[in-house]
């Protein structure tokens, strides 16, 4: 074993390395690392690489998860409306089907405003603990669901419970997996390790869309129907339990836990914290908050929920070659990711930002001229092009967002503008263009309405405060 002792340096705090002569003393945990600092003097909070390295796996598994299901209810939704909504037309099974994805983006909020002030009080881990066993329980229940032959009008029922299940527990997913990883980084690396986030989006959505095409491929339709579309729902269960394993393994955050240090000597300070004054206390933090989200969040169901719908409805393109080119297009931003994430590091997040905005207002309409030219490359090269630019906001909000709140209020207030904004315009986006499509007779309004979101976001970017390279509000410097 080791010994700690506190060593000075040049800002003036203090920072912790190992005096291998103590060797009597026991090896302290992570989260009294960083507690172990005199009160008199700013510290410097150090975390373990490998305690860091551990974090952003178990929080980017959450998100992989939430967007594994994602993928695959969007991509077997035609099937799964002949199982529980056998109604005989098409039309109606299908928007029966997306009324009940739908449900999870409408009780969102809900489970934000429960799983968000829970969080800032009882912690990070423990919350996140919980949104994972209720994430891969509810897509795993979906798998077990008996047919609407089989149990009639009760099917689509627990469909819809399930579905609120994942919904509730997906409200303070996101919020928290980005918190968590925000507070175990290093300030100079937050941007880089927060952008693996997204990563794990990108990769289960992927996974998901990817699974279910290749059964499409492989089973014949009467097979997909009968029992093949459970097994990506079942999946869900053995992914759920590595995710809390890798979840339980973790201490709390370094930020945290210093709050709890100071809750010890106050024991108001913890009461004090409401859910006003997540709201009314943070209402500047939370308009810019629900801003960034918006133009993030709108582009982002642009591209990889509605382009496939838009390219078969409106351009009458060949299906399959719509989805393996959105794919393409998903696997490109994986790449960049851990890149423009770095990038943020180095000069910024608002001129990162700021760019994706930019790009956006300026390119939608040329990148949906060539979509709509119809030759696979004029197709690639207009959704490429918007992908790389949505990659400006997957790989610098997951370490911009957290950083607009203090940490007492973090999680609650980031969950709460987080949640509200997806609801309201992200979870909307295919729904709104379609119905303006069909109001308009445009079928330019997909550019349109990214732009005037991307105007809504460099309204966000302008008022916003950089972040990159300093410490988290309400936290020592962290290295």
């Amino acid at each position: 074993m080791v010994g700690f002792r506190a060593a000075p340096v040049s800002s003036g705090g203090l920072v912790l390395v190992v005096d291998r002569k103590r060797a009597s003393e026991p090896l302290p945990s992570a989260t009294s690392l960083a507690l172990r600092k005199p009160e008199s003097a700013p510290g410097v909070t150090v975390t373990d690489p490998a305690l860091v390295k551990r974090a952003v796996k178990a929080a980017a598994l959450g998100n992989a998860m939430e967007w594994f299901d994602f993928g695959v209810y969007s991509y077997i939704a035609v099937t799964l409306g002949k199982v529980f909504f056998p109604s005989g037309n098409p039309t109606a099974q299908l928007l029966s089907t997306f009324g009940a994805f739908a449900a999870a983006f409408l009780i969102r909020p809900l489970g934000g405003m429960v799983f968000g002030p829970l969080g800032d009080r009882v912690g990070r881990q423990k919350v996140l603990a919980v949104t994972m066993i209720m994430m891969a329980a509810g897509t795993f229940a979906i798998g077990l669901i008996p047919s609407y032959a089989t149990i009639g009008v009760w099917a689509p029922v627990l469909l819809l419970l399930a579905r609120l299940v994942q919904g509730f527990s997906t409200g303070g997913e996101y919020a928290g997996a980005s918190t968590f990883i925000a507070e175990y980084a290093p300030d100079k690396k937050r941007g880089f390790l927060g952008s693996w986030l997204e990563f794990g989006t990108l990769a289960g959505y992927i996974g998901g869309a990817g699974l279910v095409t290749l059964m499409t491929a492989l089973m014949s339709s009467e097979d997909l129907v009968s029992w093949g579309w459970r097994i990506p729902f079942l999946i869900a269960g053995p992914m759920g339990l590595i995710g809390l394993y890798l979840r339980m393994r973790l201490e709390e955050t370094p930020a945290f836990a210093a709050e709890l240090e100071k809750a010890h000597k106050d024991e108001q300070s913890r009461a004090k914290v409401r859910l006003r004054d997540m709201v009314t206390g943070q209402w500047r933090a939370l308009l810019l908050c629900m801003g960034l989200v918006l133009v993030f969040n709108v582009t982002d169901y642009m591209l990889l929920s509605y382009m496939p719908s838009y390219l078969t409805s409106e351009l009458k393109y060949d299906e399959t070659h719509g989805l393996l080119v959105i794919l393409a297009v998903m696997a490109l931003m994986m790449c960049a990711q851990p890149f423009v994430g770095a990038l943020t590091d180095r000069v910024g997040r608002r001129p990162v930002i700021a760019t994706g905005c930019a790009g956006f207002f300026l390119l939608s309409v040329p990148a949906l001229l060539l979509i709509r030219d119809g030759s696979l490359w004029a197709i690639g090269l207009g959704l490429g092009a918007l992908g790389l630019l949505l990659v400006c906001f997957t790989a610098s909000m997951p370490s911009t967002l957290p950083a607009l709140f203090p940490t007492k209020v973090r999680y609650g207030s980031l969950s709460i503008g987080f949640n509200i904004s997806v609801s309201i315009f992200g979870g909307t986006t295919p729904l709104v263009v379609t119905a303006l499509i069909g109001a308009t007779g445009d079928k330019m309004m997909p550019a349109y309405y990214m732009m005037a979101a991307a105007v809504v976001g460099g309204v966000a970017v302008w008022y916003m405060t950089e972040s990159a390279g300093r410490p988290l509000p309400g936290s020592p410097p962290a290295e």
